[in-house]
């Protein structure tokens, strides 16, 4: 029988108030966003909301989830992150693990290549010529292909397919596995973390961006759900008259709705993450 002495009594004590403390600090945001999401235009003028809605208001939802663009755009914005992740996944794990290679010739190049698109980059008007020559405006295409690698996420599955044992890439060649037969059967199979970690970074900001479909999508039907939020929360600001009276609430606690309804999703995606996501992350920043 262990006996517990009265000074791991003592830190268990202040170890739990300190993670209730953290949990407090964490989800006060979060439940003040919904409570306001949920209030009447009196009480969120008056900044009277906490963590619990006042005056219990779901106009604003109404006007948002009756709209059937909203819900076009809802299915747009699914469209192009399961893509997006899926295009971003395969480019990066395969450039990550061919820089993982020790006898890759011009390795350092390469290296340093990647790392230089990291601090510059050719611009908005020169990205736009592209995308526009390559005849891929007004596509999915356009969301999903320019910004396919990042230049983060790149180097930290660089290196955490590093850290896998040489040997047994060896061993699989001495049997004569191919370099893809290593990667699909060897490499990916070890790398769960990692790979659980990048769908969770690309899923997070194909689902979040709006600045691609900004520039590069002019048909309405084609729009991802932040564009039209957008549009909305700029629809309600510049209203006048009696427009103004039917969108009062709304141009108040829009954001507060904008933020409830593009936060779901991946809410509810991370919890069946979260287990590699940590895991994925310190083991792929170890080597820097």
């Amino acid at each position: 029988m262990i006996i517990k002495s009265k000074g791991y009594k003592t830190f268990r004590v202040i170890n739990v108030f300190i993670m209730l403390l953290v949990i407090v600090i964490t989800l006060f945001p979060v439940l003040n966003i919904l409570a306001k999401s949920f209030s009447d235009l009196k009480n969120l003028t008056q900044n009277t909301v906490s963590i619990i809605p006042k005056g219990f208001n779901v106009d604003t939802y109404k006007t948002i989830m009756g709209d059937m663009d909203f819900w076009n755009d809802y299915k747009n914005t699914v469209i192009y992150t399961v893509l997006g992740t899926i295009i971003s996944l395969v480019m990066t794990t395969m450039f990550a693990y061919a820089l993982s290679v020790p006898r890759l010739m011009g390795k350092k190049f390469l290296t340093a290549f990647v790392v230089f698109t990291m601090f510059f980059n050719g611009g908005i008007i020169p990205n736009y010529m592209i995308v526009n020559g390559l005849h891929m405006r007004n596509t999915v295409w356009a969301i999903v292909v320019p910004g396919a690698i990042s230049t983060f996420n790149l180097i930290v599955m660089r290196t955490f397919f590093e850290g896998i044992p040489k040997e047994l890439e060896e061993a699989a060649s001495i049997d004569g596995m191919n370099t893809y037969g290593i990667l699909m059967r060897i490499i990916i199979p070890l790398s769960k973390p990692i790979i659980a970690t990048m769908v969770l970074f690309y899923a997070v900001g194909m689902w979040n961006s709006w600045f691609s479909a900004f520039l590069y999508l002019d048909h309405t039907e084609l729009l991802p759900v932040t564009i039209y939020l957008r549009n909305l929360i700029a629809g309600a600001m510049s209203a006048t008259g009696a427009d103004a009276d039917s969108l009062g609430t709304v141009s108040v606690n829009i954001k507060y709705v904008t933020i409830v309804l593009t936060s779901v999703p991946i809410l509810c995606v991370y919890p069946f993450l979260q287990k590699y996501f940590v895991q994925g992350v310190m083991i792929g920043s170890v080597k820097g």
